[in-house]
């Protein structure tokens, strides 16, 4: 019996001290990297020939942006106060509005954005002029960019049959 057990300790514990896994993926300096937010309250100017629709100014990031990384924006859409404290109702971009007046009316808040920059739009189906003032007025978006890589690379068709007469397959007649 003592034979077992001394067998079942080490065992464990030769099993737990010689497990190790991936290392995960690298972070800046060791440490995790986070995305980078910021949040602005912009005022919308009209343009209405030939686009009939409501712009921003361009809005430059404060913090460094490359160009493989994702933008992302919301609206604040609403205030839930059912929970306490009450908590910000964010809305991913593009977001449809529509109108419950039986016209079939509707704006969209979008958005425009390169590594540099970002400008935020309402556009709609019907003369923006008319636009009720509370969904242009007091608008609040929060812009979220999170760091991404480019691929290292992407095989081309001319790799992938390299590959292929490689290993011996019979390919016919393929237009590059």
């Amino acid at each position: 019996m003592k034979n077992i057990l001394l067998f079942l300790a080490l065992s464990s514990t030769i099993l737990f001290t010689s497990c190790e896994g991936d290392p995960g993926p690298p972070g800046l300096d060791g440490g995790l990297v986070y995305a980078n937010v910021f949040e602005v309250s912009p005022a919308f100017s009209y343009s209405d020939y030939p686009e009939n629709l409501y712009f921003t100014s361009v809005y430059n990031y404060p913090f460094e942006v490359f160009e493989s990384d994702v933008v992302l924006v919301y609206r604040l859409s609403g205030l839930d106060d059912t929970v306490s404290p009450p908590a910000d109702i964010w809305t991913q971009l593009p977001q449809n509005k529509f109108y419950q007046d039986g016209t079939g009316d509707f704006i969209q808040y979008n958005y425009n954005s390169t590594f540099i920059s970002v400008q935020f739009t309402i556009e709609g189906n019907f003369d923006l002029t008319n636009i009720d003032p509370k969904d242009l007025n007091g608008q609040t978006f929060r812009v979220a960019v999170v760091p991404a890589e480019f691929a290292k690379t992407n095989p081309s068709m001319r790799d992938i049959l390299e590959v292929m007469q490689a290993d011996g397959s019979q390919i016919e007649k393929i237009e590059l």
